[in-house]
């Protein structure tokens, strides 16, 4: 499936001129049809996945209890 620039900002949660931008540098793969970029949606698969997996490893440590004092004795 094809997305449109402002289709592809808001699948992603980003703005459109950064959109353009990673298009300019060739970051995005892209097909122009002479009017407009359609960008393939499938491309962006893999890296989402990667950020749901990195934002529950984030929660998972957020969520891990804090542990309790060592009792250290001053040496001095």
């Amino acid at each position: 499936m094809y997305l449109s620039v402002k289709e592809t900002a808001e699948y992603l949660a980003l703005p459109e001129s950064t959109i353009n931008k990673l298009i300019m540098q060739g970051k995005i793969r892209f097909i122009h049809d002479g009017e407009k970029y359609l960008i393939y949606k499938d491309q962006f698969n893999t890296h989402l996945e990667q950020m749901e997996k990195y934002k529950k490893r984030v929660e998972e440590w957020y969520n891990e209890p804090i542990p309790e004092d060592i009792d250290v004795k001053d040496e001095d």
